[in-house]
């Protein structure tokens, strides 16, 4: 409308400027012949001009040439007029196409003159002929040239929105200029206007190349305007729906179960194929176009091909059609070799793995399964993924076979010897062997000697000296170990493996070395809930309890410490050895104590033979003998009284 308006605007100085030239023309102009006034003379007073009499006849000049009467000129004057239309400038009109060239269209609006107008302006109309009648906008009634100036484009532009209403409230189908493309869609010129042709309304399939259809004339119909914004959306897939209607309902009163169409391939997914039967879509599953597995349905169709499928299924309605590919081709079940039986030995490409097991199929449509436990004589059961992978071709033995189920099972460890024939030759108790660590458990490590044979060894065999909580802190995953055999059950098929067995029992010696009441230094590497773990020399570990933990500073000792421990229980048997530090300092303080004790009560006992010595000799000594036994025995009783208290203060 903006458009609209920019012309009507552009054109009104003119047309003003028209109608002044207009009257201009109409009124009637008398020449006067001017004489010029001859040189210094004095002027004259002006004639006055002539005035024609209102009653003559302009005609009685031309009588003479005259041979019509008044009723015959009458009537040519009304033919004349007939010939000529009165035409208006910025007038929309309608015009006759009278000549067409490769560049120019000669349009004929019943002027003087015609309009000449480029043929691009008529490009929403490319069957235009000779004689078509077109809506033209009169620019001018004489050019520059003296020409009649005419626009096809602004006819159609003024008078576009009333006329694309008109269109979407009717229900019309127009022509459109596809211009150009753009995002999602098209640009289409519609009567002058701009309109979008959005890609899922170019076709009822899906369009991959929108490119094809640019500066091409379409029919369309108008499904959506915005009056606020001038928008304006047309759809040609609309029009082809309408005329695939009557198709498809004819199409779905026909259809059955089992019946064959053809149809041509719509639009391919991941999970199946949309096929267009002539108005109707179908879908044939992935897992309906082959007896074979495929990972894509590209595999086996192609766009707008046209293939013969089976009616599997449909709803009520006929809404939902299921089709089918592969039923239009023999079970290939049916086709199996009849003399295939169990034990014989088949190739087959590998086609699905899973953990479980892997799908072999062995002819088209025709698989096996191969089961993870039948893929090694190993006892360590592993992922199919570890021996096989999509696309391997390999042999396999048929285990069973069910022909009616349409089931197969089949192995691959019974192509090669089951190590398991002879073990005891092979790998006889006491044999030492290297293995490789495979995985580990709470009690043990599981090893292979080789492919098939398994062992396992206890938590228990891996150390005589250490105390190991877990086979991790031992060694790893992937990693050799040397074994010894020490059990071998050839009906569950289990070896019992021994790695400390390789070398000779130590605590024989250490009941020799770590003797009860023995001290020895360690170091403390770990703590428990109850007590701490103690590295001594030879690499044997004992245990401290928390309550001989207390040093003789009264602190506790802690991890990294080294200090003297004394034994204090020790058992071959349980591999079991009882350390204490702190007895190692109570022990001391109580040696010191008992001799102390042995001392004061020697002193005592020597004080009461010299008191009672003492006493003895009194009675037969002098006065000044007496006096001198007074003070010993006074000495001698201070020094037993020191004794006594000599135990207390300690």
């Amino acid at each position: 409308m903006a458009e609209n308006e920019n012309i009507i605007n552009e054109a009104m100085p003119e047309e003003e400027k028209a109608v002044e030239e207009t009257q201009v023309m109409e009124t009637p102009v008398v020449e006067t012949p001017v004489e010029e006034a001859p040189a210094k003379k004095a002027p004259k007073a002006p004639k006055p001009k002539p005035v024609p009499a209102e009653d003559f006849d302009w005609t009685s000049s031309h009588k003479k040439f005259d041979n019509y009467s008044a009723d015959e000129r009458a009537k040519l004057e009304q033919q004349y007029a007939g010939t000529m239309s009165q035409v208006a400038d910025h007038e929309v009109i309608d015009g006759v196409v009278v000549a067409k060239t490769d560049r120019e269209v000669v349009v004929n609006i019943g002027f003087k003159s015609d309009g000449v107008i480029p043929i691009a302006e008529f490009r929403t109309n490319p069957n235009l002929a000779v004689g078509d009648k077109v809506e033209v906008y009169v620019e001018s009634q004489e050019g520059a040239n003296g020409q009649l100036i005419l626009s096809h484009k602004k006819a159609r532009l003024l008078k576009s929105w009333d006329r694309v209403n008109a269109a979407y409230e009717s229900g019309e189908i127009v022509n459109g200029y596809v211009k150009s493309r753009t995002k999602g869609g098209l640009i289409v010129d519609v009567f002058g206007i701009d309109a979008f042709l959005p890609g899922s309304q170019i076709d009822v399939k899906p369009i991959r190349d929108y490119d094809v259809f640019v500066d091409s004339v379409m029919e369309f119909k108008v499904v959506k305007i915005n009056q606020e914004y001038k928008n304006v959306v047309v759809s040609h897939k609309a029009l082809i729906e309408d005329e695939l209607e009557a198709q498809k309902a004819e199409i779905i009163s026909k259809l059955e179960k089992g019946q064959v169409l053809e149809g041509v391939v719509k639009n391919i997914t991941s999970y199946g194929v949309f096929i267009d039967l002539g108005g109707v879509d179908g879908l044939i599953h992935i897992t309906d176009l082959s007896w074979g597995r495929i990972n894509h349905p590209e595999e086996i169709v192609k766009l707008d091909e046209k293939i013969k499928v089976v009616i599997l299924d449909f709803d009520d309605n006929k809404k939902r059609i299921a089709l089918g590919l592969k039923q239009l081709t023999p079970h290939p079940w049916d086709a199996l070799d009849p003399d295939l039986k169990v034990g014989d030995v088949v190739k087959g490409k590998v086609v699905v793995i899973a953990d479980y097991g892997a799908f072999v199929e062995i002819a088209p449509g025709v698989e096996g399964l191969i089961h993870v436990s039948e893929m090694s004589w190993s006892q360590h059961l592993r992922t199919a993924q570890d021996f096989l992978k999509v696309g391997d071709e390999i042999e396999a033995k048929v285990l069973t076979l069910d022909r009616e189920d349409r089931k197969m099972s089949l192995g691959m460890k019974q192509l090669i010897p089951d190590p398991w024939a002879n073990i005891k030759d092979r790998y006889p108790v006491g044999s030492k062997h290297t293995a490789t660590v495979r995985n580990f458990t709470n009690f043990g490590i599981f090893v292979e000697l080789e492919e098939g044979v398994d062992g396992l060894i206890h938590i228990s065999d891996l150390s005589w000296s250490k105390k190991i909580k877990h086979p991790a802190e031992f060694t790893k995953v992937g990693e050799t170990i040397d074994v010894i055999v020490l059990d071998v059950d050839e009906e569950n098929r289990r070896l019992s493996l021994g790695h400390k067995q390789l070398e000779e029992n130590p605590w024989e010696v250490f009941e020799t070395v770590f003797t009860v009441g023995s001290v020895h230094q360690g170091t403390i590497i770990s703590a428990a809930d109850k007590g701490v773990v103690v590295t001594l020399p030879y690499g044997v570990e004992g245990f401290c309890p928390n309550r001989y933990l207390k040093k003789e500073d009264g602190t506790t000792a802690k991890i990294d410490e080294t200090l003297e421990f004394k034994v204090i229980e020790f058992s071959k048997e349980s591999k079991k050895i009882i350390l204490a530090h702190s007895k190692i300092h109570e022990d001391k303080e109580a040696a010191a104590k008992d001799a102390a004790d042995k001392a004061a009560e020697k002193a005592a006992k020597q004080a009461k033979r010299t008191v009672k010595q003492i006493n003895d000799t009194v009675e037969h000594s002098t006065l000044g003998d007496l006096e001198v036994l007074a003070g010993l025995k006074e000495d001698l009783e201070k020094q037993e009284a020191a004794a006594k208290e000599e135990p207390k203060a300690e």
